[in-house]
């Protein structure tokens, strides 16, 4: 079989729903799982497929992937096969052994850090901030620190300025800023949690902000669809190019992506555990993202013209469009308006002002 050229840059791999945490938004939760975790041989043969799909890195995530006992045997074997490897860890069972294998691996590895050591250890439970903070500086000693991930709720959405702080100082190569999608554990504790729509409003121009003033020391990246709608607002001349280049908050849910979970299953959304793709021991990588790209419920989620509500009359609709996931949690329906969004189209204040009674003196 020959390499190809993939049209991803990188296949993340869910190896493990296992942790030591208790993260109050935790998408992944082991209460959640009902699937069992592949192997190492069937581990070795994702390795394979997404080596042979042509992208050239190869992502590992949680749970905590630090808990698997194979992990550093499977990132070798992919590091060996030519592929840049990145991992995800929550800093909890972060030790020097552990460190030794991800620097001789050469594992470009990210922290979850959600705000200051007070909102974080609310989120994340006592001590968390001051683990994930060690395992950061001991990343950055060794130089294979890659980024700081932060997932946005009540308790830290005022906290964006802390993470790229600790980002800059320590050498990250970036900031990733989450919204809140009600998966796993998240789910039901959504009420507490999740920011209002003017909340997030105001931290995504707070954000757009940060990435004015830290340009050149870190990139400041969020992972929200109506953050591309903040950025063109405030920056239409760099717009076209940050979106194609650098945006990574574009909503996949249309088959522009694919990933794995622990069980081997293919998922073409990194949230939804709803629509699985066929599982890698008995299908294809390239078969299934083939197969994606026909599939008839993702070319309609592609199509933004069929979304429904304010959604699907805005005029941000084509570079938006909204977290389809969270759209479905709180509606039933995929298709439905994001109720995340605190924008209000223009066709629908146009109409509200056609219809406003008229007063004279």
């Amino acid at each position: 079989m020959v390499k190809g050229k993939a049209p991803l840059h990188m296949i993340t791999w869910r190896c493990t729903r296992r942790c030591v945490g208790s993260c109050l938004y935790c998408s992944y939760t082991p209460e959640y799982a009902v699937d069992a975790e592949v192997d190492t041989r069937t581990a070795y043969k994702i390795v394979d497929e997404t080596y042979y799909f042509g992208v050239p890195w190869f992502g590992i995530s949680g749970g905590e992937p630090l808990l698997r006992k194979d992990i550093f045997d499977i990132a070798e074997y992919a590091r060996k096969m030519g592929l840049e490897v990145s991992l995800i860890t929550s800093g909890f069972v972060f030790d020097e052994k552990r460190l030794s294998n991800l620097v001789r691996n050469e594992i470009h590895t990210a922290v979850s850090i959600d705000g200051t050591r007070e909102s974080n250890d609310q989120i994340r439970g006592k001590g968390s901030y001051d683990k994930a903070l060690f395992a950061l500086e001991k990343l950055s000693e060794n130089g294979i620190l890659d980024c700081i991930v932060t997932t946005m709720t009540k308790h830290n959405i005022k906290d964006a300025e802390h993470i790229v702080k600790l980002a800059a100082e320590h050498g990250a190569r970036m900031v990733v800023f989450h919204n809140l999608v009600p998966v796993g554990r998240a789910g039901p504790n959504m009420p507490d949690l999740a920011p209002s729509p003017e909340e997030y409003e105001a931290a995504f121009n707070n954000i757009y902000d940060l990435y004015i003033k830290y340009a050149g020391k870190i990139d400041v990246n969020v992972y929200a669809p109506f953050y591309a709608r903040i950025f063109k607002q405030r920056n239409p001349a760099a717009f076209d190019d940050w979106y194609t280049k650098r945006f990574l908050g574009k909503c996949t849910f249309g088959g522009r992506y694919i990933s794995l979970t622990e069980n081997g299953d293919y998922r073409s959304c990194g949230f939804n555990e709803h629509y699985r793709l066929g599982n890698v021991k008995y299908k294809g990588l390239t078969e299934t993202w083939d197969e994606l790209q026909h599939s008839t419920l993702h070319l309609k989620l592609r199509d933004k013209s069929n979304l429904k509500g304010k959604c699907g009359v805005c005029e941000y609709r084509e570079i938006c469009g909204g977290c389809r996931t969270r759209a479905e949690y709180y509606t039933g329906d995929l298709f439905e308006s994001d109720p995340a969004c605190a924008y209000v189209p223009k066709v629908l204040r146009e109409q509200k002002a056609a219809s406003a009674p008229l007063f004279c003196s």
